[in-house]
């Protein structure tokens, strides 16, 4: 079985809220556009993905996630990946080029 890929990963930072940083969508398989991932920050460092929800009555009903561990992991690493070097570049604009 063919390992699914991951690409045409977007980051789109927005006002920090509650951990949430940014919001990230990717490409699977060359098939299936998926949206709307939240990028929170970690406690201890780092991020980590949450996937969207709608409320219905008193239940958030899933849309759509990774359903093993794995691959969950492997979509994680992906997007992290990307979070970092667009948040280093949206730094590195802000910081002074004569430090």
């Amino acid at each position: 079985m063919k390992k699914p890929t991951i690409s045409e990963i977007q980051i789109v930072p927005i006002k920090p809220k509650d951990g949430l940083v940014a919001f990230a969508s990717f490409v699977l398989d060359n098939n299936l556009y998926l949206g709307s991932i939240g990028i929170m920050t970690r406690p201890n460092g780092g991020y980590r993905l949450t996937y969207p929800t709608k409320k219905v009555g008193s239940k958030n009903i899933n849309i759509f996630h990774p359903i093993n561990k794995k691959f969950a992991q492997r979509i994680e690493q992906a997007v992290v990946k990307r979070v970092e070097e667009v948040m280093k570049k949206s730094n590195d604009r802000y910081s002074s080029s004569n430090s």
